[in-house]
């Protein structure tokens, strides 16, 4: 590190710490503050200065080697939720460094604790990103505890010209570790709404865990006279996290809601479905979502007035949806750019400046805000 990047260390964490300071104790939601936080500070402060629970600090002591995996993964996190949920109405919206709401509401404000289908995605994508950014570190050699998946060295079959080989994805490894940092036992709980709760939350982190696990894919590559892949080495690697993504938003999209009553296990609330088995990928919720088409102060809602939607469009994006079919305003708007630049011999470029107008539709319809 240079004199300069020295220099300056005392004042970046310093300034991160004050940041810390504001953050929330003692919620489980704590951690995901690290996936917006400036590269390297976190690493620099070490785990007694950082936004974690107690179990969660031991941890981070006994394997401080982890902890720019754990930051990766909240990125990974945060970044396909805002993705998967861009066109939404509600857009998977974060808080900032400089919101006044630090020192009362967690990174994903009240969805973090709401107890619907929104919140089982949250702890499902944020779980599957602390697995997949654990699991890659243990595959590029970054840890000393975990590397490749062994169990599948020196098999294959013979018979059809393939082996194990390679360095397949430790996924159990990255599972193992999700679980040992976020999940709390419930009987650490007494009151009954915060036992379903937090019995939800723990099935919704799973199911990202899962996710990531059955999404696993088998990469090959041949061995042979002029390409003749006589033989194949192969080896299980881990989908793409955007695909991982995908396949828990159609879980949200087909999230089942439970019954808010303390059972032995969680049931569905429908009494007549209550024979399908829930399954360890399923998305489980207890409330119904509130209307994200109003701004609800007292919840943190913005609403979507001012968003812009896509007029042409059937989908989550269209004007109809995202405004709540209640009508959009469409303004003009001027673009200036460089255009058929040229290179003049010697020596510069000269361009032309090109316009272009294109038609932008916002929701502007105003509405009294609602207490729901």
């Amino acid at each position: 590190m240079d004199r300069a990047a020295l220099l300056a260390l005392p004042s970046l964490c310093a300034l991160w710490a004050a940041v810390l300071s504001l953050l929330p104790c003692g919620t489980q939601g704590n951690w995901m503050w690290l996936g917006i936080a400036s590269f390297g500070v976190p690493e620099k402060l070490g785990c007694s200065g950082l936004p974690l629970n107690s179990r969660q600090k031991e941890l981070c002591k006994r394997k401080p080697y982890l902890l720019p995996s754990i930051r990766e993964g909240a990125r990974l996190g945060i970044q396909e939720c805002r993705s998967q949920f861009r066109h939404e109405r509600w857009n998977c919206m974060v808080a900032t460094a400089t919101s006044t709401q630090l020192a009362t509401a967690p990174l994903f404000g009240y969805e973090l604790s709401s107890g619907t289908k929104e919140t089982a995605f949250i702890y499902a994508i944020m779980a599957a990103g602390l697995v997949h950014s654990v699991t890659r570190s243990c595959s590029a050699g970054n840890m000393t505890e975990c590397s490749c998946d062994t169990t599948l060295q020196n098999s294959g079959s013979a018979s059809e010209g393939w082996h194990w080989g390679g360095c397949s994805d430790d996924v159990q490894y990255g599972m193992w570790f999700s679980r040992k940092f976020l999940d709390l036992p419930v009987r650490n709980t007494t009151e009954k709404e915060s036992k379903v709760l937090l019995a939800m939350n723990l099935h919704n982190n799973e199911a990202g865990r899962q996710a990531v696990a059955k999404l696993m894919s088998v990469d090959c590559r041949c061995h042979g006279v002029s390409g003749s892949c006589a033989v194949k080495t192969c080896w299980k690697t881990m989908s793409s996290f955007e695909k991982i993504g995908y396949f828990l938003k159609d879980k949200y999209e087909n999230s089942i809601q439970i019954s808010d009553k303390t059972k032995r296990k969680m049931r569905r609330r429908e009494k007549d479905q209550r024979q399908t088995p829930i399954l360890k990928d399923d998305l489980l919720y207890v409330h119904k979502s509130p209307n994200y088409c109003v701004e609800n102060k007292k919840l943190g809602i913005p609403g979507t007035q001012g968003r812009e939607c896509n007029r042409t469009s059937g989908g989550a994006d269209g004007c109809n949806l995202l405004c709540c079919g209640r009508g959009y305003n469409t303004h003009v708007v001027r673009h200036v750019e460089r255009c058929e630049c040229k290179f003049i011999w010697c020596c510069y470029v000269r361009c032309r400046r090109c316009e272009s107008m294109t038609d932008v539709h916002t929701y502007q319809f105003l509405l009294l805000n609602t207490q729901l």
